[in-house]
């Protein structure tokens, strides 16, 4: 019997902080399905070479790491060129990157303002408008990482909580703006991966108890849920899928 051609043969993935975390899981899911992907970093040059090694023995010239500080415009207009540069086309942009911190009303800084916003508002929208002409000849998909805290707010978050809900509002405005040549989707994560900083025992079982499913998600979760905008849903556009466990109809968060 013929071999199955793998869904997203030859098509070209460029997931945005991918070296690490939920974005690590995400390349590794679109490679499995065929694509071939650029690892975006921007510090975390150790974990990207090694994620690149690893899809590349598995797939000779399948994988490739790109080094860019997204809080530059000027580099999220140039990331999208160096992918097509590389691999000669661009048929999916993961705008995953993102930085996420308190920032208690009383003590937010303009430092902190500008930094969140921009890594989850304005460098997915400069990504994207620099990607458009490309993902428009190949039908392609824009896919942003958003949260479910851009759909409810998180305590102590306020400015991270914003800009999670512009991302989600500029998911469906570039939905509009770039139909019918390019689909724009959201997947909202719930509790899927604590943060870095920590989360103490007591306060991730109430977060659990919050879902409906009564435990935690992983990054596999958000990884399959991108992948069904991409391989499975040629008719689905502007919309945000929350892979929570069923928090948001659980509870208040703390």
């Amino acid at each position: 019997m013929p071999t199955a051609v793998p869904p997203l043969a030859d098509k070209v993935v460029l997931i945005t902080g991918a070296a690490r975390r939920v974005g690590a899981v995400i390349a590794t899911a679109f490679h499995a399905a065929g694509a071939r992907v650029a690892v975006h970093y921007r510090s975390s040059r150790a974990e990207a070479d090694a994620l690149v090694a690893r899809l590349e023995g598995l797939r000779k010239g399948s994988a490739r790491g790109f080094a860019a500080d997204l809080g530059d415009v000027e580099a999220c207009a140039q990331l999208p060129l160096a992918v097509m540069r590389a691999f000669g086309r661009l048929d999916v942009l993961v705008n995953n990157a993102s930085t996420f911190y308190p920032t208690p009303v009383g003590a937010i800084t303009p430092d902190q303002f500008d930094d969140l916003i921009g890594s989850n508002l304005r460098a997915p929208l400069f990504l994207s408008q620099a990607a458009a002409p490309e993902l428009a000849k190949r039908e392609g998909l824009v896919l942003n990482i958003a949260d479910i805290h851009g759909l409810r707010p998180l305590r102590h978050h306020a400015v991270y909580s914003a800009a999670k809900a512009a991302l989600v509002m500029l998911t469906r405005s570039l939905a509009r703006e770039l139909g019918p040549a390019v689909r724009v989707n959201a997947v909202a994560p719930g509790p899927v991966l604590w943060p870095e900083q920590g989360v103490d025992s007591p306060l991730r079982e109430r977060i659990v108890a919050r879902t409906a499913l009564k435990r935690a998600g992983s990054p596999e979760d958000v990884a399959k849920a991108a992948l069904f905008f991409a391989t499975d849903a040629p008719f689905v556009t502007g919309e945000v899928l929350a892979v929570d466990g069923g928090r948001l109809a659980g509870g208040d968060d703390r």
